[in-house]
């Protein structure tokens, strides 16, 4: 099953941003208050991320949703 393109992009500005700011996935998910195993679905696109859930991950990285929707 190929993983659609609209994941796979914010998969990887989620993890280009995460790495930048040198935060593990753990760190990253305790800041959005989310489980540390749902970072790693989301960087590898294995989940449909909900809006609530983006724009928590957004504010953990101090980014605009926007920017993690940008190529």
């Amino acid at each position: 099953m190929s993983k659609e393109p609209i994941l796979l992009l914010f998969g990887h500005n989620v993890q280009k941003y995460r790495k930048t700011q040198e935060l593990s996935q753990e760190k990253l998910a305790e800041l959005a208050g989310v489980h540390r195993t749902y970072i790693g679905m989301i960087e590898r696109a294995e989940k449909n991320i909900t809006l609530c859930n983006m724009e928590k991950i957004a504010t953990a990285l101090k980014v605009q949703i926007q920017d993690l929707l940008q190529q």
